[in-house]
Order: C-alpha cells, then structure tokens, then sequence
C-alpha cells in the first residue's frame, strides 16, 4: 500500500532536552538528563576510581584528547586539566624508568597545575581526580575557596569489574592493592552520601552529581552560564 504522500515530512515530536543545574546532592543513577549547566566560573571535579571513564568523559565532552600533554582549553571556555596530560609530557624524560617510580611526580605537576588555575584562571575548570583521598578534596576545596569559586563534582559511581575493564582497555591498569584500595575508599564515600539528605551539600561542595556510566554517556553537553 502506497503512503500518505505527507507521511514522510510528518513532524516528529521530540521531547525538550532535559537541562539540569545541579544544586546540593543529586543522584542521577538511572536517571535521563541531556545536559548539566554551571556557572562561568565553576570549579567542576569529574571522580571517580582508575577506570571508572573520567578521562574518556573530559575527551567527549570537552574535547580533551587521551593523548594531549597540555591543559586543553573547550569550545565552551572551560581548561581541562587531566593527570594523564601530565603524565604524557612527563614521560618524554622519564618513560625509561618504570611508571611506578615517577608517579609521584605526574601527581606533584597535576596538582600544582590545579592549583595556579584555580587562583589565576577566570573561567571554568574541569578536572580529573579520584577524589578517594581526603586530602586532594581538601586542596581543591581549599584552592576553589581562595579564588572566590564554586566547587561542583561529578560521581562516575560504576562496579569495580567494570573500572577494572576499563583500566584494561586503556593498557593503563592500576596494581591490585591500589585498586582495591580505591574502591574501599569511594565505597565508604558512596555510603556517607547515601545517608544525606538531598538538600545537603556534601564534600565541601555547592553540588555533588552521582551518576553511572548510561547516564552519563547520554549527556551531551556540560554547559556554563555566562558571566
């Protein structure tokens, strides 16, 4: 049977992009949200355990290729600064040496470079951080506070296999102490939120985001409000 002539141009009706600006806690996990939205001059910290694709969300979403090895700056303004940029500059002089043995560097030059782009930068800043220590939340907060900022986190909150294949597929993959030891730590963080209230804010935050990996891969967009 031949079609409706106006069949192929019938409009299609598509829901409005679900927009959300994050406030105190808000968890996400099997949630539907199309874009996050922050002020100009958020501090936005992407957590979560090695694996967990906080690399592979700074690339999709503000364009900060796995393999730069410099801060990279968005179409949206925003500077991402990712431990692996470091780690990929840094191993020009020290690649000959195990991995192991020059971490503590690549950790020294992540933080230093979040530290003079939080009291010098006027724009957003996205970051990469396990956020399983105390003490690199507490920098950050501290840091975000001197350059009269606002701090907001994202939970990539996924199973421990799931961050070990993920470790796996990017042929970067955490010994298994260390492992182990960052998801006890982001296991007893997940439980410390899960008793808050939604009107609180947690970790020193204006906003803590938990979201899973579907969630996540469905936003297209981290925007940021002008100034």
């Amino acid at each position: 049977m031949t079609p409706p002539l106006d069949s192929a141009s019938a409009p299609t009706h598509r829901s409005a992009p679900r927009i959300i600006t994050p406030a105190a806690l808000v968890d996400l996990r099997a949630g539907e949200v199309d874009e996050l939205r922050y002020p100009s001059t958020t501090v936005l910290v992407f957590a979560g355990v090695p694996g967990a694709g906080k690399s592979t969300a700074l690339h999709r979403l503000f364009g900060a290729g796995p393999d730069a090895e410099q801060s990279v700056r968005s179409e949206s303004g925003a500077l991402v600064l990712d431990s692996n940029h470091t780690r990929n500059r840094l191993r020009h002089r020290l690649g000959w040496a195990p991995y192991s043995l020059w971490r503590p560097l690549v950790h020294l030059a992540h933080y230093r470079a979040i530290r003079d782009a939080l009291l010098a930068d006027n724009g957003p800043v996205a970051i990469h951080d396990c956020a399983t220590f105390r003490w690199s939340r507490r920098l950050i907060v501290r840091w975000a506070a001197q350059g009269r900022r606002e701090l907001h986190m994202v939970l990539i909150d996924v199973p421990a296999m799931q961050a070990r294949h993920g470790q796996i597929s990017r042929g970067r993959r955490v010994n298994s102490v260390a492992f182990t030891a960052h998801c006890r730590r982001w296991a007893e963080m997940m439980r410390e939120l899960d008793t808050l209230e939604p009107e609180t804010a947690p970790l020193s935050a204006t906003s803590v985001v938990i979201i899973d990996r579907p969630t996540l891969a469905a936003v297209s967009r981290i925007g940021f409000d002008a100034a």
